[in-house]
């Protein structure tokens, strides 16, 4: 029982929403000129990349379309991730307008790439994009600021951990999520800033 109660903080408190929330805001802080402009553009970023594609699956949940807010249906996934990057295009666009930093629009293409990657293998597969999304931020902080940050791994671990003891995945569900998002979000990532 108090296994089932720490997988879950750990899924909810380490959720792709939030992670993605987070590292864009540190992202957009990193770069900006001032904290208040980068406080702006790290909410606008993370409004289109993570709240507006959470609230569409909210809603999705709560009229009964989708089984639950993480979508653990994968053939449920589709709408959603194809939601969320309609929304992370419109985000970019607005970002663009607002003449964001070079690393805040590289993380913002490099999580629509991992959308697009995600909804792919999950037409097959129900890949953990919760470990993705993790991983991916992993690397993409390690990139922005250095080698002491890979000290924060073991939550890469750790989210995969909850998944696999929530029984919403499989270990290789959790190690293939983990290395596709890593090497997603890092290459294209890299590649752009």
């Amino acid at each position: 029982m108090i296994t089932q109660r720490l997988a879950r903080a750990v899924t909810e408190l380490l959720a792709p929403a939030v992670l993605v929330s987070v590292l864009l805001v540190l992202l957009a802080v990193h770069g900006a000129p001032s904290v208040a402009r980068g406080l702006l553009l790290g909410v606008v970023a993370a409004l289109f990349e993570s709240v507006l594609p959470f609230l569409y699956i909210l809603r999705g949940v709560r009229r009964g379309d989708l089984t639950d807010h993480h979508v653990g249906d994968h053939r449920q996934r589709r709408g959603p991730l194809l939601v969320g990057l309609a929304s992370v295009t419109v985000g970019f666009v607005v970002l663009l307008g607002l003449h964001a930093q070079r690393e805040l629009l590289a993380a913002v293409v490099a999580g629509g790439v991992g959308l697009v990657v995600a909804a792919v293998v999950n037409h097959w597969w129900k890949m953990s994009i919760h470990t993705a999304v993790a991983a991916g931020a992993l690397v993409i902080l390690v990139l922005v600021y250095g080698w002491p940050l890979a000290a924060t791994a073991p939550l890469v671990a750790a989210v995969g951990w909850s998944r696999v003891a929530l029984k919403d995945h499989t270990v290789p569900q959790v190690v293939v999520g983990a290395l596709v998002g890593a090497a997603v979000a890092g290459g294209v990532f890299a590649g752009l800033r």
